[in-house]
């Protein structure tokens, strides 16, 4: 099955430009370097002519800003790889569409981990809690993620990652992967990634960083892993897109917010 990956966001926690920056890059006029926090969407026809499908992994803060630049008419279910600000606080974002969804199919499936899913609930009380009164809440639904999870014919495998000291989660789907704010790969989670064509992972800067990866580190890991074509998101003010691409083997390339790329499902 042919599908579509989206980038709906390429940048760090801060975004780029970061607020009170004046560095080549936050200050660049190439539009590139315009960076929304870290997500993307993925769409596909699981049966023509049948409605467009479509997921999103992870709702950030700039998710309607996002959602509004693509498009986005209908959100068939998000997947979450963890529960940090610049990932899940566009939640809400989600009522407009959920309340078409859920006259059509029911709420909108949202897979998380357990610590996942224990943040969502804090900060989305008014949508989650048993004694929630807001009339116009999310239709959301707040799924346990499974190692594998089925979603109109695409089976989302998760694929554990380390972010720092933290157990978080990328996903396969078909022969593409999404890896973020990953800054370790176990053993045990390679064999998942045999096969992937069009390989996603976070590639923060050059210099070290405690939990996230380096170009370097991810350049070493798009070259065991074999993917066709990698394209490196999480992008920090410190690489100019153009500069750092120039440097970059073709198969290996930053991403930048709103590229599409096709990719078998």
């Amino acid at each position: 099955m042919e599908g579509k990956l989206t980038f709906l966001g390429t940048g760090t926690s801060m975004g780029v430009p970061s607020l009170g920056c004046i560095c080549a890059v936050c200050t660049s006029s190439d539009a590139h370097d315009k960076r929304l926090r870290p997500s993307v969407l993925i769409t596909w026809r699981e049966n023509a002519p049948g409605p467009e499908r479509a997921v999103v992994i992870d709702t950030g803060p700039d998710f309607r800003q996002q959602a509004l630049r693509v498009g986005l008419k209908r959100v068939d279910a998000v997947f979450y790889t963890h529960g940090h600000a610049d990932h899940v606080l566009g939640m809400d974002d989600l009522r407009p569409l959920s309340f078409a969804a859920s006259r059509e199919s029911g709420p909108i499936p949202l897979y998380a981990a357990p610590q996942t899913i224990e943040i969502l609930e804090k900060i989305f009380d008014y949508t989650f809690s048993p004694d929630a009164t807001y009339i116009n809440r999310a239709r959301v639904k707040l799924e346990p993620l499974k190692d594998r999870n089925r979603i109109h014919g695409v089976d989302f495998v998760r694929i554990p990652v380390e972010h720092g000291g933290q157990a978080i989660d990328g996903f396969r789907f078909g022969a593409a992967a999404y890896l973020t704010d990953v800054s370790a790969i176990p053993e045990a989670s390679f064999p998942l990634l045999e096969g992937v064509e069009v390989l996603v992972l976070a590639a923060l800067r050059h210099a070290p960083h405690p939990s996230h990866a380096t170009v370097e580190q991810a350049l070493a890991w798009a070259r065991r892993i074999g993917a066709r074509q990698t394209w490196f998101t999480h992008i920090a003010h410190d690489l100019g897109h153009q500069e750092t691409n120039a440097k970059l083997p073709a198969e290996a390339q930053l991403a930048y917010d709103g590229l599409s790329v096709p990719v078998t499902l």
